[in-house]
Order: C-alpha cells, then sequence, then structure tokens
C-alpha cells in the first residue's frame, strides 16, 4: 500500500512558503540594566530576525524586543515581548558600549531617479542624532555587510565609528563598455595601494578581482572611521599592500585598531566557506604603524576582545587544504605579547565528548564578564550544542540541553547574559536565555524560553550510526563513524509504504546537523521519508574524518551514502525501496550524480542544484582552484599548472565518467551567476545525457548564484524537485 503524498502543484507551493516564512533569528543585544519598581533589575534586550516573503521575493530583516526581569544572581523572568519593526534598508547596526547609543549603516532613496545613497545614522533615546551621506562624501564605495569583512565598532570614548568599505575607484571619461555594462555596474573595482591612483581611458577595460562566490564586487576593503561629532570620514593608512582587511575592532584607548587581513597576491582565492586562506592578525594605530599580531603562515579569522582589553581570543587552522577543518582557539595577551593556545584540534571525539570547533566565525561577543572564559557554539556529530572554555583550567563543558533540541547556536553573551537559538528538525528556531553561572558551576544553567515552541507534529526523526564494513574502511583512517538523519512522516498508515529522498550535503565539509530546514520539514510534510547522510568527511566528527575524505572523492563519500541507504531499507519496512530518489547541491549534486551513475537501477529520479560534474574541466571556472587538486589528493601552489597525471586523477573521481549508465531522470538547477561551480558543469552532464537520449529538465536561474538563494528560486526549485519526484517514482 502507498502512502498518501500530496500532489498538487499549489497546495506544495504554499506548504514551502508557509515553512520558508518561519523567521530566523540572527543577532541579539542587551541594553543597560534599569531598577524595576518591585525589586530587581529590568534588561532590554534587542533582537534581529530575517524571515522569507515570498510575495515581496525577498528576505526582510525585522527586529524584536524582549524585557527581562532579573531578581538575583541567575534568576530571569521573560514578560512577553513587544510587536515586531521592520528593519527597513538596515545594513549593519551596532550598539555602544554604554549602551545609550546605536550606529546603522542604510540604504536609503535620495533624490533624484531612483538612486540610492548609503547614510551612517546615529539613534539615542530621543530619536534620530545624526545622518551621514556616505554616498555624498564620496570617501569609498559600498559598505560592506558580510560576516568575512563586514563590522560596525564604536570606540571606547563612543566618539567614533569605525568600518569597512570598498576602495573608491575613479572612473575615466571613456570606458569600453556601455553605461550599463559591468564596468560600471562593479562598485570599488580598483587597484590594492595606499593612496588613490588616477584612471586613465586605457584603464577602463583592466579587470579586478573580486573575492569570489558570495563576495562579488568585493575587490579591495579598507578600514574607515567616521568622526560623529564632526560629520566626517577618514580612510585608515598604513594597511599593508598585499592584504586585504576586514573583522577590525577598537583596542582599548581609541589609539589603534585590531583587524583581520587576508593575504590578496599573487591573486585573490573565493573566501566564502573556506577558512583555509592565508590570513593575520594586524594591530594599526592611527599615524599609520602596523604591527603583525600573529603568524603569518597560517589561516585566521573571529578576533574577539576580552572584556577587560587584555586578551583577544581567534581561531586559527592551515593554509590550504580542506576549506573547512576542525580549528585551534589561540589567545592574545597584549600587556606579554605572547599567544598560548587555548583548544587545539581536536581528531577523534569520544562518545559524547567535545569534538571540536568548526564554526567559520565565533559570536561577535563571546566573552564570559570574567574574561576568562568564552562561550561558544559547535558541531558535535550531528547536533550543535553550546559550550563554555576555561581558558584558566582549558576545561571545556557543554551547556546546551541535547534531548530538548537538535540544534543550539549563541547569539550573543553580554554580562553573562546568554542568548541562544534553538531549533529541531521539526521546530523552527526558537530562543532562550541564560545566565552564565560563576566558573566551575557551569553546568547548572537554567534556560528561560523567550518564544513559544511551533513545532510541526507531523514530523519525526532521529539519528542513526552508521560503522563501514572492512572492505569499505579507509585503511589510513580505519576506525571513523559516521551518522544520518532519518526524517518521517509521523503516523503512517499501518501497511504503507513510503517513498524516500536520500539528500547529500555539499561542502563536502560541512554537515547537516538537527536544526530547522525548510526544505527537508516541507518533503516529509508533501509525503516523502528523507534521509540525510555526514558521511565521512562531515565537520563534527573529527580532524581524521575530515582528512580521510581529500583524494577519496566520489568513492568514500558515495559509499558511505549508499550504506546508510541500503542499511535503513533493511532496517525499516515502512519505506519503499522500489521509490528512492537522490537530492544534492554543489557537492552533494556530485554525490547525488555519482549514485544515480554508479548504482542506475537503484534510484528512480535525481535533483542536482549547481552539481560538480567534471573536476578536471571544472579547474580552470572556479573561485576556489586550490580545492580542485586537494580533493583529488594533490599539493596545491599558486603557480601550479595542470598536467595530464592531475587531469587525469580529477576527471577519474568525476560523475561524468559514470554518465553512459545513467538511467534515472535528472533535474539540473543551476544558478547562472555561480562563481563556485560554473553552471557549465550541469551543462555539461545535460549535454551527455541528452546525446544518450536519457531524461534530463535544466531550470537555469540567470540572476542567482551558487547557493540559488533568492526566495523566488528557492520556491521554484522545491516545487520543481517535488512534482519531478512525484512523476518517476510513480506517485501521480
Amino acid at each position: 500500500m502507498e502512502s498518501p503524498v500530496m500532489t498538487e502543484p499549489q497546495a506544495v507551493r504554499a506548504l514551502f512558503g508557509r515553512y520558508s516564512r518561519y523567521p530566523s533569528p540572527v543577532a541579539a543585544a542587551a541594553g543597560p540594566e534599569e531598577p524595576a519598581p518591585a525589586g530587581g533589575r529590568y534588561i532590554s534586550l534587542l533582537t534581529e530576525w530575517t524571515q522569507a516573503q515570498e510575495d515581496r521575493g525577498q528576505r526582510v530583516r525585522f527586529g524584536r524586543q524582549y524585557t527581562l526581569l532579573r531578581a538575583g544572581r541567575t534568576e530571569l523572568q521573560a514578560l512577553p515581548p513587544g510587536q515586531c519593526c521592520h528593519l527597513q534598508g538596515e545594513v549593519l547596526s551596532s550598539q555602544s558600549p554604554s549602551g545609550s547609543l546605536k550606529a546603522v549603516v542604510r540604504d536609503v532613496a535620495c533624490h533624484g531617479a531612483g538612486a540610492r545613497h548609503q547614510a551612517l545614522e546615529i539613534w539615542n533615546k530621543n530619536g534620530l542624532a545624526k545622518s551621514m551621506d556616505l554616498t555624498s562624501l564620496d570617501k569609498h564605495g559600498r559598505v560592506y555587510e558580510d560576516a568575512q569583512f563586514g563590522c560596525l565598532a564604536w570606540s571606547g570614548s563612543e566618539s567614533r565609528v569605525l568600518y569597512v568599505a570598498e576602495k573608491r575607484h575613479r572612473k575615466a571619461e571613456s570606458s569600453c563598455l556601455s553605461e550599463s555594462g559591468p564596468a560600471n555596474d562593479r562598485e570599488g573595482a580598483g587597484p590594492a595601494a595606499e593612496e588613490e591612483e588616477p584612471t586613465q581611458k586605457e584603464d577602463q577595460c583592466v579587470y579586478w578581482e573580486d573575492w569570489g562566490e558570495g563576495l562579488a564586487g568585493k575587490s579591495t576593503p579598507i578600514l574607515c572611521v567616521a568622526d560623529v561629532d564632526k560629520g566626517s570620514v577618514s580612510v585608515l593608512r598604513g594597511v599593508p599592500r598585499q592584504v586585504s582587511p576586514g573583522q577590525a575592532f577598537w583596542a582599548p584607548g581609541d589609539g589603534a585598531v585590531v583587524f583581520v587581513g587576508w593575504w590578496h597576491e599573487p591573486f585573490r582565492l573565493g573566501l566564502r566557506f573556506c577558512t583555509n586562506r592565508r590570513s593575520a592578525l594586524f594591530s594599526l594605530d592611527l599615524e599609520g604603524n602596523c604591527e603583525l599580531l600573529s603568524p603569518d603562515t597560517t589561516a585566521v579569522s573571529s578576533p574577539r576582545l576580552s572584556p577587560d582589553g587584555r586578551y583577544i581570543a581567534y581561531l586559527q587552522g592551515q593554509v590550504f587544504g580542506p576549506h573547512a577543518q576542525c580549528l585551534r582557539l589561540q589567545q592574545f595577551d597584549r600587556e606579554t605579547r605572547k599567544t598560548a593556545l587555548l583548544l587545539d584540534l581536536v581528531k577523534r571525539p569520544g562518545k559524547g565528548e567535545f569534538a571540536g570547533l568548526y564554526e567559520p566565525l565565533l559570536p561577535r561577543r563571546c566573552w564570559a564578564a570574567d574574561s576568562q572564559r568564552l562561550v561558544f557554539s559547535s558541531a558535535r556529530r550531528s547536533r550543535k550544542d553550546v559550550f563554555v572554555l576555561d581558558t584558566v583550567s582549558r576545561r571545556v563543558t557543554r551547556l546546551s540541553d541535547s534531548s530538548e533540541f537538535g540544534s543550539w547556536k549563541l547569539l550573543a553573551i553580554e554580562r553573562d547574559l546568554m542568548v541562544v537559538s534553538c531549533s529541531s528538525i521539526n521546530c523552527p528556531p526558537c530562543l532562550k536565555v541564560g545566565f552564565l553561572p560563576p566558573a566551575g558551576g557551569e553546568d547548572r544553567v537554567s534556560w528561560v524560553p523567550l518564544d513559544d515552541l511551533q513545532c510541526v507534529p507531523s514530523i519525526e526523526w532521529q539519528i542513526m550510526d552508521f560503522t563501514p564494513p572492512p572492505e569499505e574502511e579507509n585503511k589510513e583512517y580505519s576506525g571513523l563513524d559516521f551518522d544520518a538523519l532519518v526524517l518521517k512522516p509521523r503516523g503512517s498508515r499501518a501497511g504503507a509504504r513510503v517513498p524516500l529522498v536520500v539528500f547529500a550535503h555539499g561542502g563536502p565539509h560541512s554537515q547537516f546537523s538537527a536544526e530547522w530546514n525548510a526544505f527537508s520539514a516541507a518533503l516529509v510534510t508533501v509525503g516523502f521519508s528523507v534521509l540525510m547522510v555526514n558521511y565521512r568527511g562531515s565537520t563534527g566528527f573529527g580532524q581524521d574524518s575530515i582528512v580521510s575524505l581529500i583524494g577519496n572523492m566520489g568513492s568514500q563519500d558515495v559509499k558511505d551514502v549508499q550504506r546508510a541507504v541500503v542499511t535503513l531499507l533493511q532496517s525499516d519496512a515502512t519505506l519503499d525501496p522500489r521509490r528512492v530518489a537522490v537530492l544534492g547541491g554543489s557537492h552533494g549534486g556530485f554525490l547525488a550524480c555519482h549514485l544515480v551513475g554508479q548504482y542506475p537501477d537503484f534510484y528512480r529520479a535525481c535533483a542536482a542544484r549547481n552539481p560538480v560534474i567534471n573536476y578536471a574541466t571544472l579547474l580552470g571556472t572556479s573561485d576556489i582552484i586550490d580545492w580542485r587538486y586537494t580533493a583529488a589528493g594533490l599539493p596545491y601552489s599558486f603557480d601550479q599548472l595542470p598536467t595530464a597525471d592531475a587531469l587525469a586523477a580529477m576527471l577519474e573521481q568525476s560523475p561524468i565518467v559514470h554518465a553512459p549508465q545513467i538511467r534515472a531522470p535528472v533535474l539540473l538547477m543551476l544558478g547562472g551567476r555561480d562563481k563556485r561551480v560554473s553552471p557549465h558543469q550541469g551543462l555539461e552532464l545535460y549535454r551527455a545525457m541528452k546525446s544518450r537520449g536519457s531524461p534530463v529538465r535544466l531550470l537555469w536561474f540567470e540572476e542567482d548564484g551558487h547557493s540559488l538563494s533568492r526566495v523566488d528560486t528557492q520556491s521554484s526549485c522545491f516545487v520543481n524537485v517535488v512534482l519531478w519526484f512525484l512523476r518517476h517514482l510513480d506517485i501521480c
């Protein structure tokens, strides 16, 4: 007997729209404590959220304010939240150290034919205190809002604000491209020089690199300081010419700034999702004197200053190799000028143990008030937890309760008040708060919910563990295991057989966490079961698992996914082994295409988003060409030239070699602006299948990139994937 499945396209679209509209919290900031009339103290908590709006075709940001009543050291009571407000046009925002001021970078409409400017606004309790038109001041291009480079940092005196923007680039009088052409659309392309250089007419067609996928048009970041009282902006000088600065903050005393500098010589490699780019920590005083604070042969990020101003904690990884990896946590002592290792990478965590640091960024506020402990989130197998590290004892303690939610993410800790976002496979995000207990008693956190749970009762889920059989062991890294998330419709009819969608994650060094995923939740509500596999090489399982996949792409990961699918089907009689489909994006698309090619009689349908199809032909078109060598187990250097043997190794690992065996109908979804995996990769498979008369359909999203993250694109992809699976699994 078949399980009932939703088949009406309009109902499918409406379902995904409903699930994708659940908002996600992205930031939190606690205001100053105020005395409460009946005793205790009031704490105002400002939070920011994002929400998809399909009718607008965009994501909106809104604010929500909570009032907390504090009684004693750790007792908290949450009052009902206030109304939400649309943060229209906000690009960045930051509260001043005292909490009395708020800086906002905003996109605003200006007088003229639809032109938009950027303004820096300063708000106080009485309203808008000052507004500076950054575009009219003409000191720089657009302000960087991304997490990779962006910042908006108040000085301790609250008289200046520090931010990162694109270097101003003067255009010559004429151009070899039309006014609407790419040269005029690219904001801030320019040479990486401290002083502005004159632009000649013959320079207009010069190619300026950007920092790759997700950072298009961001080429030459500069550090900018706005003087709040004077209403002026200046560009800091002295940043080394070979690095691009970002993630900056003021050092105590306001006489210098600390920043991360990424090497852009001899050329830029993609930064998004890549923690393996050469970078270092620098200090720059206002006279232009720059000092190196960390080794310049590693990859660093997320410098975070302790409340007492003495320590800077930051993440450190290796250059090249896996683009995402287990990271070290370092601490620079500003008094002794020495660096200490706080947390080393974890090669093989024991069951239930801390598994290492995998998040590419620390929360902007992660220090406890005692300047001795750090709080952060990280993956632990297929879950995410919140941990606290005592920098003196080096003890790591888990603060979250995994029995309640599958994912806990720290948004901020201020004056020991922790704000976390909690979710599960069947529960959209909600907020909890709690005070960090004194050192030694961290396991006694009392968490207070701020929102009502909005769980989806029709979804049930579990985590399954898998051990590769001896013939599938990695001889160099034997003994590794992996796991997967299993999602099913709750309460299926007795004797009903549910179709299965196998979902492979990208990366490959990323993971499926047991957190809210609108796409997967909607698939289950439609009527599918979903298997989300964290094969060997996924984050959260130790560094050995990550490096075990290097040189084994298309083999070890494919076998792990297939092993999980076969084991699940053998253990669960409610699943229909005759109706199995596979889905994935990027490296997940690579795996999906491998699976239908290597197991042509097993899968009935396939859907792949921007899949990697041919490592060899991708080599010259990707923004992360180093990864193409690393994935094949080959060394990389900037002056690397491909050899016949290297190209042969890359081709051998690619799904394209199995194209003649593919029988399952394939749906391809490609982004026309993808810099990471060129859409010509998908076209290569499309043509291979068309030439053989194999069923294939291609969806081309001209304005979207690698993640296909636009709101309208995501909705279209979901509906098309569901209809494709329904049709080829013979459900409708």
